[in-house]
């Protein structure tokens, strides 16, 4: 299982250092930096990690990558993305600059808004609460001009704070509005890479069978 981390700008080393302690359970786990369409071929899945979602989308289009990911993701290719990284996989995006569109990938049926929980000297570490697939366990999560999650379509709640959704997926895609790779956390990166894995074996039988 091979898992990219686009390696742009933003936090994508803190990512590598939580995959790398996943790498117990997934044992035949490897890590690629992704920054052209080339890196993108043979990931299982994708990290788009936190950052500066403005510089992220300027990036992706300097290097000419909206048109690889969106074709990779809707070839089956998984992604997880945090903070930053679930503003590129919403539907819709409140709060874009005046001077600047925010450009998404709409892989999750979610509207979110940027920076909703405050600028950089309001951000947080706090507990989330977690549902039945995360063993309703707490999360700790990092808020860092965290966006907020404004509406929720057909995905399923992993972490909330409060009311509010702040984890979501939908099959073999993950987003949270908080930093569990800051935090040290790797329970939503396992439960992410769970679902890649038997997504990589089912085909790996078909392969065989062929």
């Amino acid at each position: 299982m091979t898992i990219g981390l686009l390696a742009l700008q933003g936090d994508f080393q803190a990512h590598r250092a939580i995959l790398q302690r996943c790498a117990v359970s997934f044992p035949l786990l490897q890590i690629v930096e992704v920054r052209d369409a080339r890196d993108l071929e043979s990931c299982d899945g994708l990290i788009i990690p936190g950052g500066e979602s403005t510089t992220m989308s300027r990036l992706c289009d300097r290097y000419k990558l909206w048109q690889p990911l969106q074709d990779n993701l809707a070839r089956g290719m998984g992604a997880l993305g945090t903070c930053a990284g679930m503003i590129l996989l919403a539907k819709n995006v409140e709060g874009a600059t005046q001077n600047f569109a925010q450009r998404t990938l709409g892989a999750l049926d979610i509207d979110v808004a940027r920076n909703a929980y405050g600028t950089q000297i309001e951000s947080f570490e706090g507990e989330v609460e977690t549902g039945d697939s995360l063993n309703c366990e707490p999360l700790r999560g990092v808020f860092i001009r965290a966006p907020r999650i404004v509406r929720c379509g057909e995905v399923e709640v992993l972490a909330r704070r409060g009311n509010e959704a702040v984890a979501v997926r939908h099959e073999k895609i993950v987003a949270a509005a908080f930093h569990p790779e800051i935090a040290g956390e790797t329970r939503l990166h396992e439960l992410w890479l769970a679902s890649l894995d038997g997504a990589v074996n089912v085909q790996a039988a078909i392969g065989d069978a062929l």
